[in-house]
């Protein structure tokens, strides 16, 4: 990975850190914070490094997350009391966005 790979890794590591229990962004919406890398960047990095943060915290634009993550993910959103719906995200109930609060 070369330093700006590592910059932007650590710049979206950095933004789920920050996001409160019971709330997500999107991967999209923490590529639009940082105003770089898209969704799929972000997914890159979480694919990654997601590991050493709230990596359920951070979903897809519908509420989900990748078939092998959805129960552990679940069970995370239920004890934080993220809303949900049908056992997925309410995005929009449920959405964060730094500085907002």
């Amino acid at each position: 990975m070369n330093d700006a790979q590592e910059q932007f890794a650590a710049e979206v590591l950095e933004v789920v850190d920050h996001i409160p229990a019971g709330r997500v962004m999107t991967y999209g919406d923490i590529a639009e914070y940082l105003q770089r890398g898209g969704p799929r960047g972000v997914g890159g990095v979480m694919a990654r490094d997601g590991a050493a943060v709230t990596w359920w915290r951070v979903v897809r634009a519908n509420g989900t997350l990748p078939p092998h993550l959805m129960i552990e993910a679940q069970t995370q959103w239920h004890h934080e009391g993220t809303p949900l719906r049908r056992g997925i995200v309410d995005v929009a109930a449920a959405r964060w966005w730094p500085d907002a609060e």
